[in-house]
């Protein structure tokens, strides 16, 4: 199987004028060793608390930092400017897991209290397998003054891109029609990712992956991890608006971004202008139909994935298929 390994991934930026590190075929599956954030840069020091000097703070990098590496680009075979490629999500291990608070990211900085919480610190997360044996399903522990903790690892992939066309962007804050870093916790094992590509080869770049995260990651920081993702990348007739479409076996997610859209409430309403355009256009749904659905199905939730002021506001509008099968029968 094709691998960009570790040593040869983690760029911060990235564009159509980047070589390729692998080229795959349509279908064919290739494997990628990603990075956390921080590019292993918290482990080579120490958890717990640390200086600027030793991890600048993110929100506002001096000169000279980066953060959130991609790995790529990974050029696909046939894939033509202005196609819509579909990134099959076939495996995704976490590795090594951590969390951070950080003193400028997140939602507490110029609130009052909770001076415990505005400042650098990590904290390891251990990670362990579950029934399969990996930590695909494993299980996250955590130690926090003297209470022990543990939940259901949900590994996603936090930031998935194609170059766009002309310019030149950055993974940390990068939010647009290339996709971007959106941290949608649906974006897991057995999704599929749907995106438009702006050059030939696609130049598809992936990075960012979390163990686990809870809607919304209100500290700006999730299980932040180093991983091993396969992917495999197809051609397909299918329109994206926003920044993408998710499908996996039991749901279908219109994401977009308060950064792409204009606003929360633009980003929000195009998800759901986009779900009932898919339910008119491919399932056959009048438009009232559609519209209704919206507001009474409880089968249609909208979910939060990152409310991280004063940058960061994702939403999705997720739509389970039993709905599409009652309506078929």
């Amino acid at each position: 199987m094709k691998t960009i390994t570790r040593e040869e991934s983690g760029v911060f930026e990235f564009g159509r004028d980047m070589e390729p590190v692998i080229t795959v075929d349509p279908g064919e599956s290739f494997k990628i060793e990603t990075w956390d954030p921080f590019k292993g840069q918290l482990f080579e020091h120490r958890l717990g608390d640390f200086t600027t000097e030793d991890i600048p703070v993110m929100n506002s990098p001096p000169p000279g930092f980066d953060a959130n590496p991609v790995s790529g680009p990974v050029y696909v075979n046939g894939v033509e400017s202005g196609d819509t490629i579909a990134v099959h999500v076939e495996e995704i291990r976490p590795q090594r897991g951590f969390t951070t608070t950080l003193e400028n990211l997140g939602n507490l900085p110029g609130k009052e209290g909770w001076d415990d919480c505005k400042i650098n610190r990590a904290h390891e997360i251990e990670l362990e397998p579950g029934p399969s044996g990996t930590t695909a399903d494993g299980t996250a522990r955590f130690e926090i003054n003297n209470h022990d903790w543990e939940w259901e690892l949900n590994p996603h992939i936090g930031t998935i891109v194609t170059a766009p066309g002309r310019t030149v962007q950055e993974p940390l804050t990068t939010q647009g029609p290339w996709g971007g870093n959106m941290d949608v916790r649906d974006l897991a094992q057995g999704s599929t990712v749907y995106l438009n590509s702006y050059n030939d080869g696609g130049l598809l770049f992936a990075g960012d992956v979390h163990a686990s995260q809870s809607d919304s990651e209100y500290t700006g920081i999730a299980v932040e991890t180093w991983s091993e993702i396969v992917l495999s990348v197809e051609v397909v007739d299918e329109e994206v608006p926003g920044i993408f479409r998710i499908e996996d076996e039991d749901h279908i997610i219109h994401v977009d971004s308060s950064q792409n859209a204009g606003n929360p409430w633009a980003a929000l309403d195009n998800c759901f202008i986009a779900m009932m355009n898919e339910l008119v256009t491919n399932h056959g749904f009048s438009e009232r139909e559609a519209y209704i659905q919206m507001s009474v199905n409880p089968g249609i939730t909208a979910r939060t994935y990152q409310f991280i002021r004063p940058k960061f506001f994702t939403v999705g509008v997720k739509l389970n298929k039993e709905i599409l099968e009652q309506f078929s029968e």
